[in-house]
């Protein structure tokens, strides 16, 4: 089993930033792919960005050069900065991480609130 706790999030005036963390309990060798994703009141969770073991990078069109994404090993951390923030970028962001070695399996950490006023 694989623990994933987000931080990061709280309330940030349009225009601001934030940085969001997914802090797992064990090394992110074993994770082929890890995600941000964020479910908005009423609305389907949705994809933000994804990284591979590779480091290669995935973008929903609606961050693209505004958020990155990145993954630490020696941190056991998959990070996003979130930049120039606009009101619909609120919602609950969940981290994700596919294992294919070790605990192989998907695992969903509980959330983290981002709340972005205009």
């Amino acid at each position: 089993q694989v623990q994933l706790v987000e931080s990061g999030g709280g309330l940030v005036q349009a225009g601001g930033s934030l940085r969001l963390s997914c802090s797992a309990s064990g090394t992110l060798v074993g994770a082929k792919t890890m995600a941000w994703y964020r479910q908005a009141p009423g609305k389907q969770r949705e994809l933000v960005a994804s990284v591979t073991n590779s480091a290669n990078t995935n973008y929903a069109d609606f961050v693209k050069g505004r958020f990155t994404i990145a993954r630490v090993y020696l941190k056991n951390t998959l990070y996003l900065q979130m930049n120039n923030l606009k009101p619909e970028d609120t919602g609950a962001y969940y981290c994700t991480a596919q294992f294919i070695a070790g605990p192989v399996g998907t695992y969903w950490g509980q959330g983290t609130q981002v709340t972005v006023s205009s």
